[in-house]
């Protein structure tokens, strides 16, 4: 929206503009290196190789004041985490974990650890480190069932308790996480690598507290109140009115019936609101998603359209307002499975917000992009190994760009799991790695290519999908071509979207991933561009 920039002008809460900027950037870096210690700490290649995590700072109210560019579905949803936490009277010392979908969490497999932050023995903020785990127990190995009717089938609940209490860890929580999972050497790891990542952030603000004194705690407010000045001026800035779109997830892993969500975004003054009524009901499978994942998507949706420059804090959601009906997929009530939720409803929520915005900021919103993360999990039921990743695809053509070949959409940006991190870590190996030619929807700008993935298991194993955009493709936008719609393959045979298979060893999975929707009418593309295209062998001649 803007041309670049802006800096804070004028004092704010006591606090002159240059030193609001260096405490900003210093609590930013605190986020951003208790990312690196989690991801350098952890043992599962889902979190040291993927960066399949988020981290960030709160204040003592429970309100973000600084975290890392990690995973849009997480960040959106951690403040629920911590008002959960508020209301266990956090002390000095204590570390809380959380997972319960209906009380602070996602899904089962993102593990949140809540740490207060008290270098002066009195609380003065929350760190907060999320990070998907690779099994949680339930009813599959990777805890993401793909029929699952209820989340007790999807692995263990965890409410709001305390791992560590005033600094004396929490032996019999850590016993109960244990004895439910399938891989507990590997979770045990990786919970002390959140741990060791929430207290660096502890050290990091008690030397920033050594050094601006009082003015850090007056910074948490002055940081939140810049980036809402900032985002309320981006959105007076478009035009008012309410914009509406109409989207359909493919089944819900227990049906193949539709599940429409609808929107309608009103745009007013320096506020917006987002209504989900018209949605359906929430459903038998795991599709629901909480409240929470509802949030972190518009959330993004509306990070999106503003300038990114705008430092990520509380203060960018203080006006954005969001509702959706009680019982419905957006707002499911337990016992409802909601794996899935997390992972492909965000991405559709996500879709379908951009695409009734798009109708006020046209220069500002690309095609559809692929819609999903392409869930792929393959391990044993003796709980030798549990391998998960998402797999990228086509990003949709933008108003003035191509759009990027087999990168992540979207709710999330992990990084993939490489071939020889994969083979050694694993009874896996990779066959094929590589571009889908001509998946890309044609337009004046080209939506990017997606991917084709094929692991050949060398092991009995049971695998579980969890996918998207397999029937309804990625859609096109002014006159472009809709991006190509996925395919699984297990030994070369199409199996469903949402699908649970026990393979025996040998045996070949394929991930085809969806292309993007491209922009612009075809006939107007530039025809060196589309040489370019034909060269590369990311068509197949058109």
């Amino acid at each position: 929206m803007t041309d670049g920039p802006a800096e804070p002008s004028g004092e704010r809460d006591g606090i002159d503009p240059v030193t609001l900027e260096i405490l900003r950037n210093q609590l930013e870096s605190v986020a951003t290196e208790m990312g690196h210690v989690l991801i350098r700490g952890a043992y599962s290649p889902n979190i040291k190789e993927r960066q399949d995590c988020s981290t960030a700072l709160f204040d003592a109210d429970g309100r973000m004041v600084a975290q890392a560019e990690h995973i849009p579905v997480h960040l959106g949803a951690m403040p629920d985490a911590v008002d959960v936490v508020l209301g266990k009277e956090p002390k000095p010392g204590d570390v809380f974990v959380v997972n319960d979908p209906f009380a602070g969490g996602t899904h089962l497999p993102d593990i949140t650890l809540v740490s207060t932050i008290a270098p002066d023995d009195e609380v003065i903020g929350f760190a907060v480190s999320r990070a998907h785990h690779a099994d949680v127990g339930g009813s599959a190995p990777g805890s993401m069932p793909p029929g699952a009717r209820e989340i007790y089938e999807e692995g263990l609940r965890l409410p709001a308790v305390r791992l560590v209490d005033g600094g004396e860890p929490n032996e019999g929580v850590h016993d109960l996480i244990r004895a439910n999972v399938r891989t507990p050497d590997e979770r045990e790891a990786d919970l002390r690598a959140q741990r060791a990542a929430n207290a660096r952030a502890e050290t990091r603000v008690g030397e920033l507290l050594d050094e601006h004194g009082s003015a850090l705690i007056d910074a948490f407010d002055a940081v939140i109140g810049y980036s809402r000045e900032r985002v309320e001026s981006e959105i007076e800035a478009l035009p008012d009115g309410t914009y509406r779109a109409r989207d359909v997830l493919e089944g819900d892993g227990v049906t193949d019936d539709d599940v429409p969500i609808e929107v309608a975004v009103a745009v007013d003054g320096a506020s917006i609101d987002v209504d989900f009524a018209g949605t359906a009901d929430q459903v038998a499978g795991n599709l629901n998603a909480p409240l929470s994942v509802a949030k972190s998507a518009v959330y993004f949706v509306v990070r999106a359209i503003t300038d990114p420059d705008i430092p990520p804090n509380h203060g960018c959601y203080e006006p954005v307002s969001l509702s959706a009906p009680e019982g419905s997929v957006l707002n499911p009530e337990p016992p409802a499975a909601v794996v899935g939720g997390n992972v492909e409803t965000s991405q559709r929520v996500m879709d379908v917000t951009l695409a009734a915005v798009a109708a006020a900021v046209p220069d500002s919103v690309p095609a559809g992009g692929q819609g999903t993360m392409n869930n792929l999990i393959i391990g044993d039921r003796s709980g030798e190994f549990t391998y998960y990743e998402t797999i990228g695809g086509g990003f949709g053509a933008r108003p003035d760009k191509d759009g990027m070949d087999g990168v992540q959409v979207g709710m999330t940006n992990t990084l993939n799991t490489p071939a020889e991190a994969m083979e050694i870590e694993y009874p896996l190996r990779v066959e094929r790695y590589a571009l889908r030619p001509s998946s890309g929807g044609d337009g004046r700008h080209r939506g990017g290519l997606g991917l084709e993935r094929t692991v050949a298991v060398e092991t009995d194993a049971a695998v579980s999908l969890l996918t998207e955009r397999r029937r309804t493709a990625p859609a096109g936008l002014d006159g472009g071509e809709d991006g190509a719609t996925g395919e699984n393959l297990v030994d070369g045979e199409p199996v469903p979207a949402k699908a649970s298979v026990d393979i025996e060893a040998g045996t070949t999975v394929s991930i085809r991933t969806p292309g993007g929707g491209g922009h612009g009418h075809p006939e107007e593309r530039d025809p060196t561009a589309r040489e370019r295209d034909r060269r590369d062998g990311k068509t197949n001649g058109r």
